[in-house]
């Protein structure tokens, strides 16, 4: 089944991606772009942004947020509050852990891997420096998580 098909079927799927370079977050928007997905994706900066998205405060208190993410991707090394810590946060919280995040970062630090997994990762992506090599990594990583992958249901 094609994945741009896979993604329609998908479409009430929310994500949130948490990206602090923009060359990056390009790139997984546009990927997404491709398969009618960017309504569905909200973009923040950094881990207090994320933070913040999740719990209704800051710039998102009073409504401005969208619903909870079904699906998270998450940069390891972020402004304000690291990658980690977020995700800490997230898998410590009944209202989130069973939200599934996937680090996507351009760290291939054992320790970071270890640390990612000791706190519930759901997978850890490293991210080629080549751009083709990361398209193409974004969309095998959606093929993967729309086609095969089951939500829970939040």
């Amino acid at each position: 089944m094609p994945l741009r098909r896979i993604m329609r079927l998908n479409e009430n799927i929310s994500i949130l991606l948490v990206e602090d370079n923009p060359a990056h977050a390009e790139i997984v928007l546009r990927s997404f772009e491709t398969y009618d997905m960017n309504e569905n994706i909200f973009h923040v900066s950094d881990g207090q942004e994320a933070l913040d998205y999740l719990y209704r405060e800051g710039n998102f208190a009073g409504g401005n947020a969208k619903r909870i993410p079904d699906l998270i991707i998450l940069d390891l090394r972020l402004p304000k509050v690291d990658g980690i810590e977020v995700l800490k946060k997230i898998k410590s919280d009944i209202k989130f852990k069973t939200i599934p995040v996937i680090i996507l970062t351009t760290s291939e630090s054992d320790k970071d891997i270890a640390k990612a997994y000791t706190n519930h990762v759901n997978s850890y992506l490293v991210k080629p420096i080549d751009l083709e090599k990361f398209g193409e990594l974004i969309e095998s990583f959606g093929y993967y998580w729309f086609s095969w992958n089951k939500f829970p249901v939040n």
